[in-house]
């Protein structure tokens, strides 16, 4: 990769992004030489304007950034560095250097998914996702439609609060159907994937 250096005398802005969550996590700064080491070791390293120094995020806490990939723009004198951090980012303890939190809300569907295989390993008295496994397959299999029918309604004469609410309720009882068949969200997403992958990029 040929890169600017000459622009702004010897350094070329690096703007770094979680791989997962796509949050831009900080901009650091990068001379011929930091550029090369994260490159040679695989963890972020900037060139310190204060220190007048190299050094590799996370040297001293430990929240390194493992690097994925890393782009140069149309102009090659900046980077966008795509990568997994390790910990928080900022020196202040957040995760990034904006102060928000890295993370997406469709994570949480992973969160969910693990919540509900905790439940269907030990079965709580007294919870709501434990009386469903309970009731067998065909009892959450009517459970799904059900939800799926209300979801129906609020979508054909309901409100748009409403059809958020009951979709978010077929999903979780979609779910919890997947579960007790040895299933989890992830093996939807995959099926989705491989037809996108297949079939849906020629339409």
């Amino acid at each position: 990769m040929e890169l600017d250096f000459d622009k702004m005398d010897g350094l070329i802005p690096a703007i770094i992004q979680d791989n997962s969550t796509q949050k831009v996590l900080m901009l650091g700064f990068m001379n011929k030489e930091a550029y090369e080491k994260t490159v040679e070791t695989g963890k972020v390293t900037f060139f310190s304007r204060t220190k007048k120094r190299l050094w590799t995020k996370g040297e001293e806490s430990g929240n390194f950034l493992n690097v994925v990939s890393i782009k140069a723009d149309c102009d090659n004198d900046t980077l966008l560095v795509m990568a997994n951090p390790c910990g928080p980012v900022c020196h202040k303890g957040t995760d990034t250097c904006w102060g928000e939190k890295n993370e997406q809300d469709i994570m949480f569907l992973k969160e969910l998914q693990d919540f509900i295989d905790k439940r269907h390993e030990e079965m709580p008295e007294n919870s709501y996702t434990t009386s469903l496994f309970k009731s067998g397959v065909n009892k959450m299999a009517q459970k799904v439609g059900e939800e799926a029918v209300e979801t129906i309604i609020e979508a054909c004469n309901g409100t748009d609060e409403r059809l958020i609410y009951e979709g978010a309720d077929l999903l979780y009882h979609l779910i919890v159907l997947l579960t007790s068949k040895g299933y989890r969200i992830e093996d939807l997403a995959r099926e989705l994937k491989e037809r996108h992958s297949a079939t849906w990029k020629k339409h």
